[in-house]
């Protein structure tokens, strides 16, 4: 189930935002730390291929990927079960992104589907207001980069 999409028209080759989206050791260069993400760590093989292992530590918890899909320049899965603190629950999300080439531009689509068990399905609408913040915020910050590259 696709809980939320996201869709932004980037003026550049999809080679281009595949090679960013996928490149975990050089995130920080166009993702600025925030609430909700704070860096991408423990990551398994360079360059990323089907299987690789990540970990993403942040302040609700601890995200442990896994990709699931790599199709480049196309299409990309990752799957990010985060544990929350406090033994809350988890937080299980899956990404997917897929990007289309166009005349000047390439489409780039990211569909989040997101469940909730534990504790923290009581502040599941809260959780989906931040999630929905962050994955826009991803989003302004990959299109801004790969434009300027």
């Amino acid at each position: 189930m696709i809980d939320q999409m996201f869709q932004a028209n980037i003026r550049a080759p999809a080679e281009d935002i595949f090679d960013t989206i996928v490149d975990f050791a050089g995130q920080s260069r166009w993702l600025p730390k925030s609430l909700a993400y704070r860096g991408t760590d423990q990551i398994s093989t360079e360059p990323v291929a089907l299987g690789t292992t990540y970990r993403e530590p942040g302040i609700f918890g601890v995200r442990k990927g896994t990709v699931t899909e790599l199709n480049r320049p196309t299409r990309v899965t990752f799957h990010q079960p985060m544990t929350m603190r406090a033994h809350l629950g988890v937080v299980d999300t899956t990404i997917r992104y897929e990007l289309r080439s166009q005349s000047n531009s390439t489409q780039v689509t990211e569909f989040v589907a997101v469940t909730f068990s534990g504790m923290v399905r009581l502040l599941e609408p809260v959780f989906r207001g931040l999630f929905r913040r962050e994955r826009e915020r991803t989003s302004r910050a990959l299109q801004a980069f790969v434009e300027r590259s």
